[in-house]
């Protein structure tokens, strides 16, 4: 396992001189990055990590990280089900907003959220009728996506509390947990560490590493929801998006796939080249009829197995701000924020609605442990799962 050292409560030197006189003249009560408000001409307060408590669950105080670097940008992380809750970034006029969905407080995660941000697994995305096969034993899992096992199950990574310790060099903090063997059904004593780095060239890196005990099936992604006009500021069909995927992996009724893996030339699917996502949202496609919109894995084109490449490339006309999505992964999932119907009400103090947030989430296939032509996520002891993604901001 990756060696870590623990969270100092404090950062050292002279960044906790600054600090220290920070909170003597009223201007914050605990260490942060950048002013609580969702958008606008935020002042980072200093380059680094800052940390800070964010409410209680079950008895647990969950806290909240704050990554600063030295170009304006921001990022901040729950331990909290490893929770992104807000991604600070400038636009072409060097205007800063929160370009992610989620909640300002606490209570929002608390009642419970569509994924926002949050480690999705053991096993990201869905598993036909919560069951799978491995080695002769046939384990059974939470149906929580009736008649389909989602993100986990009842209780997947996104709901505990994990332990975290701020990185020695860079700046980035390190959440652990352990996930005991049958958790949610799963086979297997889980180790897990999931790296959140920020780099000076506005680059959000996730490292996931992952080992075992026993044979088990792992998929672990991220499930940020991007706006990049600003969270809150309405649709995002209009944002141009490209994939560097020529297939995808067509679904039956109830978004398992159907093992078939598909050209996306000649149809709606197909965003080889720039599309606005609600371009051909509407389109009498029967892909799109039954996932309401884009709720889909793309097979990416990958040169090889395990370098970092280019997945995907989304700009925002207006504000000018481009997210790049690089991974290790050999999938995508888009998901255009079809089940958003006004329930919840975000940061901003503004409801989300079908097509307010998009995610790009870097995966394994839906559904591999009962596809045998889909790459494999099985783990065995004496393996590591590792992957890698990268979220790269700038503008256009």
């Amino acid at each position: 396992m990756l060696a870590f050292r623990s969270a100092p409560s404090r950062p050292p030197g002279s960044l906790a001189l600054l600090l220290t006189f920070v909170v003597l003249i009223g201007l914050a009560p605990a260490v942060v990055a950048q002013d609580a408000t969702p958008t606008g001409e935020a002042t980072p307060v200093a380059v680094g990590v800052g940390q800070e408590p964010f409410g209680t669950v079950d008895g647990e105080e969950v806290t909240r990280y704050t990554l600063t670097n030295g170009s304006g940008m921001s990022v901040a992380i729950l331990t909290y089900g490893g929770i992104i809750q807000s991604i600070m970034v400038p636009s072409r006029d060097g205007e800063l907003a929160n370009v992610t969905l989620g909640f300002d407080s606490f209570d929002g995660y608390a009642a419970g959220h569509p994924y926002f941000g949050n480690i999705t697994g053991r096993y990201a995305n869905r598993i036909a009728k919560g069951t799978f096969e491995l080695e002769g034993e046939t384990y059974e899992l939470a149906i929580n996506n009736e008649p389909n096992t989602l993100h986990g199950g009842e209780k997947g990574f996104d709901k505990y509390v994990w332990d975290a310790a701020v990185l020695d060099d860079g700046i980035g903090v390190r959440l652990s947990r352990t996930s005991p063997n049958g958790e949610e059904g799963y086979p297997g004593t889980l180790e897990v560490e999931v790296t959140y780095t920020l780099t000076d060239a506005n680059e959000l890196q996730i490292d996931y590493l992952a080992t075992t005990d026993a044979p088990t099936v792992v998929n672990l992604t991220n499930h940020a929801y991007f706006n990049l006009a600003g969270e809150g500021n309405g649709s995002i069909l209009d944002h141009e998006l490209q994939l560097m995927a020529g297939n995808y992996t067509p679904v039956d009724e109830t978004l398992i796939p159907t093992g078939e893996i598909a050209a996306v030339s000649g149809t709606p699917m197909d965003f080889t080249e720039p599309h606005a996502i609600g371009e051909r949202i509407r389109d009498d496609f029967g892909q799109l009829v039954i996932g309401r919109g884009y709720d889909h894995n793309y097979v990416l084109d990958r040169e090889d197995d395990d370098t970092l490449q280019l997945a995907a490339r989304v700009v925002e006309p207006t504000s000018g701000r481009v997210l790049e999505v690089l991974s290790t992964e050999p999938g995508i999932q888009l998901y255009s924020g079809n089940f958003l119907d006004g329930s919840v009400i975000g940061a901003s103090g503004r409801m989300y609605r079908q097509g307010d947030g998009f995610a790009l989430e870097t995966q394994h296939f839906p559904d591999s442990p009962n596809q045998p032509d889909f790459p494999t996520t099985v783990l065995n002891p004496g393996e590591e799962f590792r992957s890698t993604t990268v979220y790269a901001f700038s503008t256009d």
